[in-house]
């Protein structure tokens, strides 16, 4: 074959991705950097530079649905391998899929809604492109068996949707093992690619937290409705998301929620003067209350209280009329019931408590998680969040807070702001009539 150009140049900001070696990848990119076209073409390379000719060399492209992996990346596809398509090969429309001349490479589109069609194929790369939106259980179960015949690489990028993802997963995974991962993260303000004008013409008509997670790049940023968005970003900032260790000379407390056919949520603090220490947080699926007080009696804590929700009073006929509270005590755990102060009255509560918290990155980080992402239930008819919280994985770890603040608030008192001295003019009639004279301090 003749020599073929292929109609891209990289821009400066995907140079280090194009140039490295290592087998897996992560690239997280601001909107309209360039990642799909990339990556399009990082495929088309490794597929005309592969000399294996049996079987023949297959790459794939998976987006979280097939119509998007049509919209986003198979005009792409075409038009980059449009030279080298020129001198052979096929194009498949209906399966979205090219075969190049030479030594039979194909590269095809897949929506990880329907994952198992890739499922018993072998690949030699694979891109996952908006993994923010592909299930974990795709790239576990489908997408990393098929790599595994030919050492094949694999290539994740997107745009942040909080850190509970397959993408934020990664991003993790990678600064983790530096050695066998290759991680960027391209933000806007520094790529160069968009225009400063046009950037601040997003910037004013977004929301500051939608801004910061699509065009600087931040798994951190408040998300739209959540209720602690700011709270968490200030803890962040503030350096109190960090190492946080446990003090042995002094007692563990635990605030918990009770889940039935999902997860039980159960935090670990200890009080510091004005300061509340997070240490630790446990999740239990499906648990029973000796799962439950067997998890909390093998830690090696010297506990003080154990905060309960108010449905821990609940007898149960299975336990033959003994509610959870009497039974977690039979095991040593003797917990106390929090006052059900009402979902709105404790996130308020939470909402006070937050500027006092320290949480310990490392153990809490799927308790963190969960409450940066615990917001309102969207109300599509109104189109406007409802008072009320959503209720899904978030819950559980938020009420659990929640049952800390309300104790510590039951514990300590509300919070008062200083109050201005006021004078006589802003009283009410019942505080002059009742006022008492001032006791002046004795002259001698």
């Amino acid at each position: 074959m003749t020599a073929v150009v292929i109609p891209y140049a990289p821009r400066p900001a995907f140079r280090a991705y194009h140039a490295s070696p290592k087998r897996f990848g992560v690239t997280v990119a601001h909107r309209r950097a360039g990642k799909t076209v990339a990556r399009i073409n990082r495929l088309i390379r490794a597929a005309v530079e592969n000399p294996r000719t049996a079987p023949p060399p297959r790459y794939s492209y998976v987006a979280p649905f097939f119509v998007q992996a049509k919209d986003i990346a198979w005009q792409y596809l075409k038009h980059y391998a449009a030279p080298l398509l020129a001198h052979g090969g096929k194009i498949n429309e209906s399966e979205l899929s090219i075969t190049l001349p030479g030594n039979g490479a194909t590269i095809r589109l897949y929506g990880a809604e329907n994952i198992e069609r890739m499922r018993g194929v072998y690949n030699d790369g694979v891109v996952a492109d908006e993994a923010q939106g592909i299930a974990k259980a795709a790239l576990t179960s489908v997408i990393l068996p098929s790599l595994a015949d030919f050492a094949g690489w694999l290539d994740c990028s997107g745009t942040p949707r909080g850190w509970q993802n397959l993408l934020g997963e990664l991003v993790k995974m990678a600064r983790a093992d530096p050695e066998r991962w290759f991680c960027q993260i391209l933000k806007a303000s520094e790529t160069g690619i968009l225009e400063t004008n046009e950037l601040a013409m997003q910037k004013s008509l977004m929301s500051e937290n939608e801004y910061e997670q699509e065009f600087e790049c931040s798994f951190d940023a408040a998300i739209t409705g959540a209720f602690y968005g700011k709270e968490m970003a200030q803890a962040l900032f503030e350096g109190r998301i960090c190492d946080v260790a446990w003090q042995p000379q002094f007692p563990v407390h635990t605030a918990w929620d009770l889940g039935r056919t999902d997860d039980t949520a159960i935090w670990f603090y200890q009080r510091a003067k004005s300061e509340i220490h997070i240490i630790d947080y446990h999740a239990i699926s499906g648990a029973d209350v000796v799962d439950l007080a067997t998890t909390v009696l093998n830690k090696p804590y010297v506990y003080g209280r154990h905060y309960l929700p108010h449905d821990a009073r609940m007898k149960t006929l299975a336990a033959n009329g003994r509610s959870i509270i009497e039974q977690l005590h039979q095991f040593g755990v003797k917990g106390q019931i929090v006052p059900d102060a009402g979902v709105q009255n404790g996130i308020q509560a939470v909402r006070a408590m937050l500027p006092m918290c320290w949480f310990d990155a490392t153990a809490c980080e799927l308790g963190l998680d969960a409450l940066r992402h615990y917001q309102r239930e969207w109300d599509a008819d109104r189109r406007c969040f409802r008072d009320a919280p959503k209720h899904d994985w978030t819950s559980h770890p938020a009420d659990a807070l929640r049952m800390l603040a309300v104790a510590w608030r039951e514990e300590s008192g509300p919070l008062k702001r200083p109050e201005k001295p006021r004078g006589i003019e802003n009283a009410t009639f019942d505080e002059i009539v009742n006022r008492k004279p001032a006791q002046r301090a004795p002259v001698y």
